[in-house]
């Protein structure tokens, strides 16, 4: 006499991304406690990613009733991947892997329920990307919520931090607030009890979390506040916003009063005036009639004059705020100590660069003092800016900005960044769509070191390219030039580009 056929019952199947360190093997092990004390059989496997922000380990969980199997009286066979199109909830850790997990077929509009973190961390291939690499938040939140069935989200990192624990908690909350699982929320939060570690903080937030979805609401992102009326302390301060806004369009104002504070908080109040002179002097060739032009010119005027020389480097490592922000991201508690080991590198050229301009040009000819310093750069050292003799030498470092205007660097960026200007001046009296797109091209310099040498060998390039064509330059053209450029750090699809449009 055949058994009951209770098995063609299908399991539940449940797909976690998460990265390292955010727990995901403890969410997995929390589902198949559950399952496991209130009626299931379960079964968890779990493929490992890629270090660096490369991809996340996949954890996959199926749920089977234990009845149903004992009524067979024989044990379901549970499957260690999960398939496209075959999975019933996909919890991911971050937005980016929902993305992955849409990509992969695992979410589909007439089965899976996809529970998501909204906030980002960047992968390895948009933070090395010459230019911005990252890719659309927005993007992602409607391409995954035209794939799932339905789509629970919100920033869970931020969750997390608020409840004092990790983003795993929020998950289980999150997930057990879809009533997708047959398991009562009583149940859910005895399964993290019997866990015995960070009962309390897991707990908090998972009826934080528990409460958003639930209720179905997905929180909408805050407006744009308009930029209130500052009032600085500092009357030079003061001025030079008063001059900011009677110089520049009203539609620029919120950028053009950031390139101030920027230039301010990396050299001085006298740098922030240059900062405004450059403008000033656009603005008068140009008119009030292109507010674009003047508004990306003010914007990546910014990012070039606070450009990252050793002494932008070492000032920013040694701030209160980053050491704050280290603790905080490792949780270090008050009483632990913590131990920040730095990689650096700097070559010869840079140690030129932050000499006197005299010095460093004398340093850089080829001379046996030139050789000796040469020898002592060859290799990178570890730099403990936890420790006082670490703190101390790149603090001393940073103090040299009171003489970085002496600096061989200043020179060398000054010279590029009048170049680049008049080179902006002479496109807009072509064309003014030309000019934004010179004004744009910036984007490749940036970064240090050869990061820095490599995007800037690219800029030239293009100026070059740029004096050459003169006026049957289209723009369009030079847009896809740079992104070439952008999309190749070692100017090959450049090269190609521009033999191509007959430039090279």
């Amino acid at each position: 006499m055949n058994a009951p056929n209770n098995l063609s019952a299908k399991p539940i199947k449940v797909a976690i991304l998460a990265m390292g360190g955010e727990g995901g093997g403890v969410l997995a092990d929390w589902i198949v406690d559950l399952g496991e004390h209130n009626g299931y059989i379960a079964q968890t496997t779990s493929v490992p990613g890629v270090a660096q922000r490369t991809g996340a380990t996949i954890y996959y969980v199926e749920l089977f009733p234990r009845d149903l199997a004992e009524q067979a009286g024989r044990q379901p066979v549970l499957a260690l991947m999960p398939t496209p199109g075959d999975v019933d909830v996909v919890l991911a850790s971050e937005l980016m892997e929902a993305g992955r997990a849409v990509q992969r077929g695992l979410v589909t509009p007439e089965r899976t329920t996809l529970v998501s973190s909204t906030h980002r961390v960047y992968s390895i291939a948009e933070k090395s990307a010459m230019g911005d690499g990252r890719v659309d938040s927005n993007e992602l939140i409607a391409h995954a919520g035209k794939a799932a069935k339905r789509f629970v989200r919100f920033d869970m990192a931020q969750a997390a931090e608020a409840s004092g624990s990790v983003i795993s908690a929020v998950l289980f909350g999150a997930l057990a607030g879809t009533g997708v699982l047959p398991f009562s929320r009583a149940q859910f939060e005895a399964t993290i009890e019997r866990g015995g570690v960070g009962v309390k903080p897991s707990l908090r937030a998972f009826g934080a979390a528990f409460a958003i979805a639930e209720a179905a609401e997905t929180p909408a992102a805050e407006a744009a506040k308009p930029l209130g009326e500052l009032k600085p302390q500092d009357p030079r301060v003061a001025q030079l916003l008063q001059r900011a806004r009677a110089e520049q369009p009203a539609e620029n104002w919120p950028v053009v009063v950031e390139g101030v504070r920027r230039m301010i908080d990396y050299q001085d109040v006298a740098y922030a005036g240059l900062y405004l002179d450059r403008l000033a002097a656009v603005r008068r060739a140009v008119g009030n009639g292109d507010i674009a032009l003047l508004r990306e010119t003010a914007r990546h005027l910014a990012l070039w004059m606070s450009y990252e020389d050793t002494i932008r480097v070492a000032d920013l490592k040694t701030r209160d705020s980053r050491f704050a922000r280290v603790r905080g991201e490792v949780r270090a508690g008050d009483k632990q100590l913590l131990a920040i080991n730095e990689f650096m590198h700097p070559r010869l050229e840079e140690i030129c660069e932050t000499l006197p301009a005299g010095l460093g040009r004398w340093l850089m000819q080829p001379h046996f003092v030139h050789r000796l310093v040469r020898r002592f750069t060859t290799s990178g050292r570890l730099v403990t800016t936890s420790s006082l003799r670490g703190y101390l030498m790149l603090w001393a470092v940073s103090r040299l900005r009171g003489i970085r205007r002496s600096t061989l660097r200043y020179a060398l960026e000054t010279e590029r960044i009048e170049g680049w200007l008049a080179q902006v001046l002479a496109a807009a009296r072509l064309n003014p769509a030309l000019a934004l797109e010179v004004v744009q091209c910036q984007r490749l310099v940036k970064g240090y070191s050869d990061t820095h040498v490599r995007g800037l060998t690219n800029y030239q390039t293009l100026m070059n390219a740029v004096m050459r064509a003169g006026a049957r330059l289209a723009p369009a053209t030079l847009r896809e030039l740079r992104e070439a450029a952008l999309a190749d750090e070692h100017g090959k699809k450049l090269k190609e580009a521009l033999a191509r449009h007959a430039l090279a």
